[in-house]
């Protein structure tokens, strides 16, 4: 049997684009919000991306 995974499905968003990125945290692990810097193909520029609420189906 495989084990339960803990991993949840984590929406990254710039507020000032709105650009998204997806990515897996470990709630666990890490129970504050993720806030992560990556490339924003908007403003072509390394910028920083906040967790926020997911909308997933």
């Amino acid at each position: 049997m495989s084990k339960k995974t803990l991993e949840q499905i984590v929406v990254m968003k710039n507020k000032a684009t709105g650009s998204r990125y997806y990515t897996r945290k470990n709630p666990k692990n890490t129970t504050d919000k993720l806030e992560l810097k990556k490339f924003d193909p908007r403003t072509r520029k390394v910028e920083t991306f906040v967790e926020v609420k997911a909308k997933l189906k």
